[in-house]
């Protein structure tokens, strides 16, 4: 029963994601006259501001969204192949290769790193913006070694912590950190803040689990925090306004950072950004929280609303894939928002009981990771969308437009259950109990 909830839960999660990016290329067609308001300071031309003009329905040929969510199918149908495939073995087997795996995966974190520093120029990787985190596998396709690095690692982490209990003294937790770092420089050299920022909860989590000293993680948390400023230092400015955007939104921090030139340095760096800041940085922060709160109780209706049916004008950047959430609630308002959050609860918590369920160390700790994983996923993308937390790129699992974060996600579901399918049986205590 707890691997059929968590199944469905997966289902119910995967098809919400497939009708969204349908309904964003499939807008429907209104014969009404609607009234383009309140986009002063948006980047919205000035001769459409409160005035009267007919939403009407674009062509599929001619909307970029309307054949994704073919793609989409396609992902999750390599996905669930992918879930039952790993499902034809005991789990126990991909821990004896978890070093292996990850080894792999860094290795072509490494090769991308490679392309993007002109060392060698690599024909098969793919760069987008000057994001280099795609690897061509040929007919087309990419492949995002950072999302697959998500599950490899928490594979290793969990191998590594298994029988060990050194990892309760402060040096000890030198072995599980230096694991981590390999994978989060890597990444971060992409870019890739989002997925850099999720590996640390996930070691917290698992450290935690595992039977770390909570005053030892404490002290790391707090040495993290004391050196954030130095960081800060150091981060390019595009990763600066992501972090600035939040504040920003405040009219009291706004006034204070126009007013201040040397305050307007340290969040933007150029005061003249705050002049443009509405239109360009802090554009795609706003309007996905105006797409969500114009959905009210219950949304405009599937496919309706104004962001989906006026793209010409209203434009929400990534509304199929970091800020779908944003959709979600415009079409279905606060109610299809929540039905969506309690699949999540349903889904993290089946993987929470199979954890505990399990007295094998390996397969606790690997549910545990990606229960964790999943977890910071919705949390993070959830709070972009409302605007609590800085846009990072990282997307909401299962629902979000990609074929690599869609095929990792159904692979993980894939090992809760095969956790859930090969529960050991013993009379012992239960592991990590200190």
């Amino acid at each position: 029963m707890l691997r059929c909830c968590l199944l469905a839960a997966t289902a119910g999660l995967v098809t919400i994601g497939i009708l969204t990016i349908y309904a964003i290329g499939h807008p429907k067609q209104v014969d009404t006259n609607a009234r383009i308001q309140g986009y002063k300071d948006t980047g919205t031309p000035p001769s459409i501001n409160n005035q009267q003009s007919s939403i009407v329905h674009r062509p599929s040929s001619i909307n970029k969204y309307s054949n994704k969510w073919k793609k989409q199918l396609a992902f999750a149908g390599v996905g669930l192949i992918g879930l039952v495939l790993v499902n034809l073995f005991h789990y126990q087997r991909l821990g004896s290769i978890s070093y292996l795996l990850y080894g792999v995966i860094l290795a072509m974190l490494a090769m991308l790193l490679v392309d993007k520093m002109g060392l060698i120029t690599l024909p098969f990787v793919h760069d987008r913006l000057g994001m280099h985190r795609w690897i061509r596998i040929g007919f087309g396709f990419l492949v995002q070694p950072s999302e697959f690095c998500k599950i490899a690692y928490v594979l290793a982490l969990a191998w590594y912590l298994r029988f060990r209990s050194n990892y309760r003294t402060f040096v000890g937790l030198v072995g599980p950190f230096a694991l981590t770092l390999l994978a989060m420089v890597l990444i971060l050299l992409e870019p890739d803040l989002g997925t850099t920022l999720l590996l640390t909860p996930v070691l917290f989590t698992m450290l935690f689990v595992a039977g770390a000293k909570v005053k030892h993680l404490a002290i790391i948390l707090c040495i993290g925090l004391a050196i954030s400023p130095i960081l800060w230092q150091f981060m390019r400015p595009y990763q600066r306004m992501r972090i600035s955007s939040v504040l920003l939104q405040n009219k009291k921090i706004m006034h204070a950072a126009k007013n201040n030139e040397k305050l307007a340095n340290i969040l933007v760096g150029d005061p003249d950004k705050l002049r443009t800041w509405r239109r360009a940085e802090g554009y795609q922060l706003l309007h996905a929280k105006r797409a969500i709160a114009s959905g009210g109780l219950a949304g405009y209706g599937f496919g309706k609303g104004p962001y989906l049916q006026n793209q010409k004008y209203l434009k929400l950047p990534e509304a199929d894939n970091d800020l779908i959430f944003a959709m979600i609630g415009h079409q279905f308002g606060i109610l299809g928002c929540a039905a969506v959050l309690l699949l999540y609860i349903l889904l993290i918590a089946c993987a929470v009981e199979l954890a505990w369920l399990n007295t094998d160390p390996f397969g606790r700790l690997v549910a545990v990771g990606i229960a964790a994983s999943l977890a910071v996923q919705v949390l993070v993308n959830v709070g972009m969308v409302l605007g609590m937390m800085p846009i990072t790129g990282l997307t909401l699992p299962l629902i979000s437009y990609g074929g690599s974060s869609m095929v990792a996600n159904l692979i993980a579901v894939g090992l809760l259950n095969n956790i859930g399918r090969h529960r050991p049986f013993s009379v012992a205590k239960k592991p990590f109990e200190y």
